[in-house]
């Protein structure tokens, strides 16, 4: 197996022992001490999408029906908030709340951690005209995001993240962009975009709530343009 798959696996397996050691069913944990293969990596390999490539999808979607507004929405907040796809589909619509005078996204991302972010105001203007086309904006408990039926009507039940990844691919055929492009996309085009206006890797860390900032650095991908100019300069 690769050395990813490996280092996951012998995770896994450090877990389960962790958990019978607490369990008081065996006395010592005999994985803690396994080394898996040496793994080391300083680029992301998401794939990211320029900053007008993503303003060319969002402008794609059309907006005539109550599921171009969902997807616009979904799309938006994945990139201004660096959300990833598992925080989209758990939203409820009292995540999306107003504080003061500003409008805030809360996410719940993995770890059980609950995250919240100002809304950008492209975020805010997607996330409103969804909210009002659907009707959904009292029911604070439902979905925020929505699965449609056979006959393109909003139902109750939320988006999951099959669901939206099979969305991300239509859009991406329809405006002619990467077919290589998935979810995962959204958070790392967000946070080149940060970076590439001046934002600081601290700040986008705790945008992207990340532990350490090395993993925030895997996904900005300002450095790609500066290596490609160093290397023309090579004037053979």
């Amino acid at each position: 197996m690769a050395a990813p798959t490996v280092k996951q696996h012998l995770a896994a397996i450090r877990m389960l022992f962790d958990f019978l050691v607490t369990g008081q069913i065996i006395p010592m944990n005999p994985a803690a001490s396994v080394r898996g293969p040496k793994y080391v990596v300083k680029r992301g390999k998401t794939p990211v999408l320029t900053a007008d490539q993503a303003r060319l999808l969002l402008d794609s979607i059309k907006t005539d029906s109550i599921v171009g507004l969902r997807d616009r929405a979904i799309i938006g907040v994945m990139v201004y908030t660096f959300g990833r796809v598992s925080a989209m589909v758990h939203m409820r619509t009292d995540d999306y709340f107003q504080n003061g005078k500003r409008w805030w996204i809360r996410l719940h991302e993995k770890g059980g951690k609950r995250h919240e972010v100002p809304a950008h105001h492209n975020a805010e203007a997607y996330l409103d005209a969804y909210l009002e086309a659907a009707g959904s904006r009292d029911d604070k408990k439902s979905p925020i995001f929505r699965s449609v039926d056979k006959q393109r009507r909003i139902t109750a039940n939320a988006m999951t993240r099959t669901d939206v990844l099979r969305m991300v691919k239509r859009r991406a055929l329809e405006a002619a962009l990467p077919s290589s492009m998935c979810c995962h996309t959204f958070r790392a085009t967000g946070i080149t975009a940060y970076l590439e206006n001046g934002g600081t890797i601290e700040n986008a860390q705790a945008i992207a709530a990340h532990e350490s900032p090395r993993t925030t650095k895997l996904y900005g991908r300002t450095g790609d343009e500066i290596t490609l100019d160093e290397v023309e300069r090579i004037g053979i």
